[in-house]
């Protein structure tokens, strides 16, 4: 008997990332000598659906990319992932997104991001890639592409019962009339003190933020904490899920590649701190490697950590 391969729809942002490594980040006015550089596609929604494809998903990408050099990097990187890219749009007055990381020493990261094409796709976009979110598992989305673009997708995936996941960041405000579409609510810290003005540096704190956040009408609410690991919080279920510990390079799309990873156990319908615990070892893998793409793990990566 075979097993149903789980489907997953992301609808979300490219930015090719111009990515550079130093050993602190410049003051104003200074000229800095650099270490390392590398040119790697990324987006948050770009890396998460490499993540949950390198998995074992059958991933469905929805978006806009420029009719350029990048755009054509893109959808060749993709189709090597083998992730449909039937529904992504090439703009021919817009560029591809980019993103300018600069990692320092300790492997820390900020992030510079200019959205250009992804912030053109329209609804009519995603509504032509109905079919693909109304047969996946899970959607993805996060906040890189207009707001009113991810709450139609949203919408199509309540129609079809299909569980959605969010995603909220870069971090700004989000009206509630999208939230109630949303099952699955993936913060980090920053992002999780911008919804709910709550501190969360304590336990304490991050509870009562995760509670301010389910009372908006989620299923439950995923707090990614770094090294604390993770919070997830359901009507019925607190739990803390511990980090690894791994050698840390470079943090760029950690987040993506839990999101990718909690996506994908949902998808294949482990219960919720399972899938908490395959997107904790996805973002943990993803620090040992410099740059967004090459960082999202195999599913024997992940495995095997777990395993550990």
């Amino acid at each position: 008997m075979s097993v149903k391969r789980p489907k997953v729809a992301v609808v979300g942002s490219f930015m090719m990332d111009l990515v550079v490594k130093a050993e602190r980040r410049p003051r104003v006015g200074e000229t800095l000598v650099g270490e390392e550089f590398g040119m790697f596609i990324g987006g948050k929604g770009t890396n998460q659906a490499i993540a949950a494809a390198r998995l074992g998903a059958e991933v469905h990408m929805i978006g806009r990319l420029g009719q350029d050099q990048f755009g054509d990097i893109f959808i060749e990187s993709l189709q090597k992932d083998n992730i449909h890219t039937d529904f992504i749009v090439r703009d021919t007055e817009v560029g591809t997104g980019v993103g300018t990381p600069v990692i320092d020493a300790d492997g820390n990261n900020s992030i510079i991001i200019i959205p250009r094409a992804n912030m053109r796709l329209t609804i009519a976009n995603v509504e032509k890639a109905a079919s693909a979110i109304a047969e996946a598992d899970v959607l993805l989305l996060q906040l890189e592409v207009p707001i009113e673009s991810s709450k139609r997708a949203a919408e199509i995936a309540r129609e079809n019962s299909t569980a959605v996941i969010l995603n909220p960041a870069p971090a700004c405000q989000i009206p509630n009339e999208f939230l109630e579409f949303v099952d699955y609510l993936t913060p980090n810290e920053i992002e999780t003190e911008m919804l709910t003005g709550v501190k969360v540096s304590d336990q304490s704190g991050t509870e009562q933020a995760a509670r301010i956040l389910l009372d908006k009408g989620m299923s439950a609410v995923v707090l990614t904490l770094g090294s604390r690991g993770t919070l997830l919080l359901t009507e019925n279920t607190t739990a803390s899920v511990p980090a690894h510990k791994v050698n840390v390079v470079d943090t760029t799309a950690a987040g993506d590649a839990f999101c990718g990873g909690f996506a994908f156990g949902l998808a294949q319908g482990q219960k919720l701190t399972e899938a908490v615990r395959c997107g904790n070892a996805a973002g943990a893998l993803a620090v040992t490697v410099m740059g967004a793409e090459p960082s999202m793990p195999t599913s024997e990566a992940v495995r095997e950590l777990l395993n550990q």
